[in-house]
């Protein structure tokens, strides 16, 4: 499958990610447990911690199969968070982090439409779904919001090494294609 390394929505630009951005990846974000809170992935606790992540979004884009691109202000070119898209022989799993500083403004919703408009043009693409702890009431919103639609309520389905690795219960959802 091949994606874009670069493209906007009206006040942002998103482009693949580069080592370059990790100062800012684990300043704006990657450190904050209140970001990774409902992320797959523990807090990065140091700089080696998101330049081995880096390392791994670098080597899946090279493979085709994980693609990550950083968010960024059109205005100021500040990073505000990040996004990606798993791809499993066209089954696509997709998730978005933000910066605390810029959540309630829209920036999620504006991010997850326009990738999500992406995704649909593929022609091998067949299935496009994420998840999400069933305590996260702002990214199911922002999910809703895009369209997408609850397909199946997973009882203690996944456990969230940044909540102590408590099997949660979680929800899953589904682009209608």
């Amino acid at each position: 499958m091949t994606l874009p390394e670069r493209f906007e929505t009206d006040r942002l630009v998103l482009q693949r990610l580069r080592y370059e951005d990790e100062p800012e990846i684990f300043y704006t974000y990657a450190s904050k447990i209140e970001c990774t809170r409902y992320m797959s992935w523990p807090t990065h606790q140091s700089l080696k911690d998101t330049r081995a992540f880096l390392k791994y979004a670098v080597n899946g884009w090279r493979a085709g199969v994980d693609f990550s691109w950083s968010i960024r202000l059109k205005s100021s070119n500040r990073l505000i968070g990040s996004c990606g898209v798993i791809n499993d022989n066209g089954k696509i799993q997709f998730g978005y982090v933000l910066g605390p500083n810029y959540w309630g403004q829209g920036y999620a919703t504006e991010v997850c439409r326009k990738l999500l408009a992406l995704l649909k043009t593929i022609p091998e693409v067949y299935r496009i779904n994420t998840f999400v702890d069933m305590d996260n009431v702002a990214s199911s919103n922002v999910l809703k919001k895009c369209g997408l639609e609850e397909e199946a309520v997973l009882l203690k389905w996944f456990r969230f090494v940044n909540q102590g690795n408590e099997p949660k219960d979680c929800v899953l959802y589904k682009l209608p294609l």
